[in-house]
């Protein structure tokens, strides 16, 4: 087994319509707005950028993306990774089952290349994992309250909340 390899899965339910949720992930240099985790995102050109992470543990993980996939239509979202993060990453929009707003689904799928946290892979893992569970929960409370807000017709970091 490879301890560095991870494959993670998230649900998130928010109240507001697929579209909003789609435009919202859809522009990743938002991000920081309203997922701390994220602290920077850098645009390369049309399909790709470098980004840095950040959750609890002290350490920033910092790769580029670029764009594989986007389908508005089937609400699909991915990118390829590389840096200290290689794999993939996917998020799938569709709307909720009782109609009543939106569930996006985050898939990952990752080999971790920073040095120190593969030196520390086998002990490390369960911190790893919880690392990213808890930047995931952060993440979507803060694209549930960016949506709230902009329902409020409130503002973002001086930009007009979508």
């Amino acid at each position: 087994m490879d301890w560095s390899h991870y494959r993670f899965r998230s649900l998130w339910a928010l109240p507001a319509p697929p579209g909003t949720v789609y435009d919202l992930l859809e522009q990743a240099e938002g991000y920081p707005r309203w997922w701390p985790q994220v602290r920077e995102v850098n645009r390369l050109d049309d399909t790709s950028g470098v980004i840095t992470i950040r959750s609890v543990l002290p350490y920033d993980m910092t790769f580029t993306a670029r764009e594989v996939r986007r389908e508005r239509g089937a609400g699909v979202l991915e990118i390829a990774m590389s840096g200290d993060l290689d794999g993939w990453v996917r998020w799938t929009v569709t709307v909720a089952p009782d109609g009543s707003g939106t569930i996006a689904r985050y898939e990952q799928v990752v080999d971790v290349n920073k040095p120190l946290l593969r030196r520390f892979a086998v002990p490390g893992r369960p911190v790893f994992r919880a690392n990213h569970w808890l930047m995931m929960r952060s993440g979507r409370r803060g694209l549930a309250a960016h949506l709230a807000r902009a329902r409020q017709g409130g503002h973002d970091g001086g930009h007009q909340a979508v």
